[in-house]
């Protein structure tokens, strides 16, 4: 019967040498092969497959680079760019494990902003769209690059303060709501007022993240129903 290398000939290789590349040199390196002592039919077949091995190598890591990217495009929240709720509470996991075994504090803020219904019903649910990346983009830019942020649902937003206690969090409202009040959401000729009602709660080993979300979206609860704009 007649191999594969059989019907390869001499009249079949390429003018230049296939094992020009650095990238074969080292996979017949690795491989431990001698091709010194092929063969010209031999070599080229061998040459031949190096190649082939290479290519596959790099159509396998496009692979894994698109999977990778859709991976974290299925984390991301589709209007905002920050984490989903899934990928958010995720995360959050993640943290608690970490704090739990380096005996580290946690805050977690529920966020949900005052008045966002008025601004999709008098400027359109375009523009109450556009606040909502305008108030994702301001989290991100007055946190730590060490903590999560992510949309919850509708108008609210939580965030993952890591290495921070309850007074940290607090502070750290203070400052996103002055930043928020401030944040231009109508026309021009428009004066409009957006608002937050935060509800800030720091973590106690044992605490699930589950426990954690509920008990700061009831914080955040209850300070919406005392007094719009609080902590």
């Amino acid at each position: 019967m007649t191999s594969n290398v059989d019907k390869v000939r001499s009249s079949d290789l390429p003018a230049e040498p296939l094992d020009s590349s650095e990238e074969v040199q080292a996979l017949f390196d690795v491989l431990g092969l001698q091709t010194g002592a092929l063969d010209t039919v031999s070599l080229a077949v061998v040459r031949a497959l190096a190649h082939e091995v290479l290519s596959l190598r790099a159509e396998l890591k496009q692979s894994q680079d698109a999977l990778s990217q859709m991976a974290l495009l299925a984390d991301i929240d589709p209007l905002c760019d920050v984490f989903n709720r899934r990928a958010f509470e995720r995360e959050l996991v993640r943290e608690l494990a970490r704090a739990e075994r380096a005996h580290l504090p946690l805050s977690l803020i529920y966020i949900d902003l005052d008045h966002f219904k008025r601004i999709n019903d008098c400027f359109g649910h375009a523009r109450g769209d556009q606040v909502l990346k305008d108030v994702a983009a301001l989290l991100t830019r007055n946190v730590r690059k060490t903590d999560i942020i992510g949309r919850l649902g509708g108008d609210e937003f939580g965030i993952v303060l890591t290495w921070a206690c309850l007074e940290d969090a607090r502070r750290k409202v203070k400052i996103l709501q002055t930043s928020i009040e401030k944040l231009g959401v109508g026309p021009a000729s428009e004066e409009f007022s957006l608002g937050a009602s935060c509800g800030c709660i720091e973590w106690q080993p044992g605490q699930s993240a589950s426990a954690l979300i509920d008990l700061a979206d009831e914080a955040m609860f209850t300070a919406k129903h005392t007094s719009r704009q609080q902590v």
